[in-house]
């Protein structure tokens, strides 16, 4: 009888497992680990029973008994504890859940959660190679969970582009009157050469140079038209960080970054945008009388030779 009791309740937890997994919020709180845990207890109580029965004892005798033996449950069921504590931890601070995206270099991890028990997690790599972690190492190590990405509503694109430093110069009237064909920057050269020119007139600035007042350059207009590009993009998230910066020069040239998010998420089709965006910036940079910067390979040398 009770051999047929525990076999009825497990498969009563499997199948409301099996039900609670058909809901949405089993991804955010997974009981998987809470039902092993439970399934231990039912096990080795039914355990005691039956030997209880066998030799004709009270359970209660042999459950005392148990005292005596703490230390060596306790190591025999250290990864179970350990797994349940760190279980009620993770479901209680949602800190991770079925589906995430998590890295955890110590593990090789790198990929989706397909599975949360009560000692192990599985995370299946973008290679489709499945890695297993020990569930209490995501409360005692770090590591990083993309879930955040996820609901937010965009994923960040954030590359610099290093230019030739040599090449940046103020803009001559040849060259605005070039740039001002640009249909994405027209309107800004416009605006800008009436701001410098009022500002010029006020402070009564010396035109003769150009290195007097305030003027144009080359490298603030091709920001200026990089800002203007990725605004027209509809695939750009505005409401998220929108930046096209200067960093600090190095022996490599100027770099120039953008750090902007786009709204689709897919792995696929974010390297797409991603590398559409930078074919396009790579092929105007020209156009401002500008050059990237690249060390010298063996062609170059070959030139020189």
């Amino acid at each position: 009888m009770i051999v047929m009791g525990i076999l009825a309740v497990d498969a009563f937890l499997n199948a409301s497992l099996a039900i609670y997994q058909t809901y949405e919020i089993s991804d955010r709180i997974p009981i998987k680990g809470f039902i092993q845990v439970f399934k231990i207890i039912i096990y080795f109580s039914s355990g005691i029973f039956i030997i209880s029965i066998l030799l004709n004892k009270t359970p209660i005798y042999l459950f005392s008994s148990l005292g005596a033996l703490t230390a060596v449950l306790m190591f025999i069921f250290k990864d179970a504890i350990l797994g349940f504590v760190a279980g009620i931890q993770l479901s209680a601070n949602r800190m991770v859940a079925q589906g995430d995206w998590i890295e955890m270099p110590k593990y090789g991890a790198n990929g989706n959660i397909v599975d949360i028990a009560l000692t192990t997690v599985k995370v299946q790599n973008w290679d489709k190679t499945i890695t297993t972690i020990p569930t209490y190492a995501l409360i005692t190590e770090s590591f990083k969970n993309w879930r955040g990405m996820s609901e937010s509503g965009g994923r960040r694109i954030k590359r610099a582009i290093s230019l030739d430093m040599n090449t940046i110069q103020f803009c001559t009237e040849e060259m605005l009157d070039r740039f001002s064909k640009i249909q994405y920057i027209s309107d800004y050269i416009e605006k800008k050469k009436i701001e410098l020119q009022e500002d010029n007139k006020l402070n009564h600035v010396d035109n003769s140079s150009l290195v007097n007042g305030r003027r144009m350059t080359n490298i603030g207009t091709f920001r200026a038209y990089v800002e203007a590009y990725l605004s027209n993009l509809p695939i750009i998230n505005k409401e998220m960080t929108f930046l096209t910066r200067q960093l600090a020069p190095t022996e490599h040239g100027l770099p120039i970054e953008l750090y902007v998010f786009s709204k689709d998420q897919q792995w696929a089709n974010y390297e797409g945008i991603q590398a559409d965006i930078f074919d396009h910036i790579l092929a105007v940079i020209p156009e401002f009388d500008l050059q990237v910067f690249q060390s010298p390979s063996g062609r170059d040398f070959s030139k020189l030779a």
